[in-house]
């Protein structure tokens, strides 16, 4: 498999969608480390689309998504070939209203 070095770029609102939903998952399972695993698995999805970003399938207009394991949430990007650029726009909840994205845009 081909392995790319893309520039890995993101909105500021990003963290705040990560950050959002780690506490969701603190606060819902307190017992557990969901929160930390959660982020971790979004690091995971990162750093694998920054590898090779065209696994991933444009979903509408030149957006990608990317599922980490085992949360319902999904790494919104899309790629700029010219630059070798990846920006991340969201990263939101499979059921979350996906017109966040094309607000950031």
């Amino acid at each position: 498999m081909i392995e790319f070095d893309f520039e890995l770029n993101y909105f500021d609102q990003v963290e705040e969608d990560i950050e959002i939903a780690k506490f969701w998952y603190y606060e819902n399972s307190p017992d557990t480390d969901l929160d930390e695993r959660f982020a971790l698995a979004i690091k995971e999805t990162i750093n694998k689309l920054q590898k090779n970003p065209f696994i991933y399938y444009p979903i509408f207009e030149n957006i990608r998504i990317a599922h980490p394991k085992f949360f319902p949430y999904g790494v919104h990007f899309i790629i700029n070939e010219d630059k070798m650029e990846i920006l991340i726009i969201a990263i939101l909840h499979n059921k979350q209203d996906k017109s966040k994205i094309t607000k950031r845009l």
